[in-house]
C-alpha cells in the first residue's frame, strides 16, 4: 500500500467532477444559512456528522471489500432526495472515469459494467481506493474530507469569502473528521453482517435544499 495515492485521490484537481458541486452550500447561501466563516463552520460540521459520516462509512465498507451492489442499494436508501441521488450517481460516473484511467482494475471494470449510469459516489470512491492500494481508513478520510471541503470551496466563490477563512474552518474541523472516520471504519467492518450496520444519519435541510436547488432556472453549481 502506498498512502501517497491518497494525496492523488483526495486532490481537488483530480478530475472527479466535484468542483461542479457545492454540497448543498449554494442553497444554504441563498436561504441565508451561510453568511460567513462562522455559519460555514456550522454548516460543514452538520454535514460532516450526517452526510459525511454516511459517505465515509460506505467508502470504508467498499474499500474493505464489501459488495458494491449491496452498498449502492444502501446508499440509495440513505438518500431520500431524488436530486441528491442523481447528483451522487453523476459524481460516481465521473469518478469512475478518472479512477479507471488512473488505477485500472477488474473491480472497477465490473462496477462500471454493473452501473453504466453511475453508482453512488462513495461506493465508487471505496472501490477506487482499493484499486489504488488504499484501505478503509484512507477511503473514509477521503470521503469525510470531501464532505466539508466541497462546501468550503464553493462558499469562497458564492460569497467571495476569504480563502484563508475557509481553510481555517477545515482545519478547525480536523479533530472531528478523525472521530467521524473512526466511526465510519468501525461501521464498515460490520457490513459483513449486513448493510444495516451502516449509519443512516440524515440532514433534512440538505435534502430539502437539494430539491429546491434542482428547480432553480439559474445556478452556479450542479448541486
Amino acid at each position: 500500500m502506498t498512502r501517497a495515492a491518497l494525496l492523488v485521490l483526495a486532490d481537488g484537481r483530480f478530475p472527479a467532477g466535484g468542483h461542479a458541486h457545492s454540497g448543498g452550500a449554494e442553497a444554504a447561501v441563498k436561504a441565508g444559512r451561510i453568511t460567513g466563516a462562522a455559519s460555514l463552520e456550522d454548516f460543514c460540521r452538520g454535514r460532516l456528522h450526517t452526510a459525511g459520516l454516511v459517505a465515509a462509512s460506505l467508502a470504508a465498507a467498499a474499500a474493505a471489500g464489501g459488495d458494491p451492489v449491496e452498498l449502492d442499494a444502501a446508499a440509495d436508501a440513505r438518500t431520500p432526495s431524488p436530486a441528491l441521488r442523481l447528483a451522487a450517481r453523476k459524481l460516481g460516473r465521473q469518478l469512475m472515469r478518472a479512477a479507471r484511467a488512473t488505477w485500472p482494475s477488474a473491480e472497477l471494470e465490473e462496477l462500471a459494467g454493473r452501473f453504466p449510469k453511475g453508482a453512488h459516489q462513495p461506493v465508487v470512491l471505496g472501490v477506487a481506493a482499493r484499486a489504488a492500494g488504499l484501505g478503509a481508513v484512507e477511503a473514509a478520510y477521503c470521503a469525510a474530507y470531501e464532505s466539508v471541503s466541497g462546501p468550503a470551496s464553493a462558499t469562497v466563490r458564492l460569497l467571495s469569502l476569504d480563502p484563508f477563512d475557509a481553510t481555517a474552518v477545515l482545519a478547525r474541523l480536523a479533530p472531528e473528521m478523525d472521530r467521524v472516520v473512526d466511526r465510519a471504519v468501525e461501521a464498515g467492518r460490520g457490513v459483513a453482517g449486513g448493510v444495516d450496520a451502516l449509519p443512516a444519519a440524515s440532514g433534512p435541510l440538505l435534502e430539502i435544499g437539494a430539491e429546491v436547488h434542482a428547480a432553480w432556472a439559474v445556478r452556479l453549481f450542479a448541486s
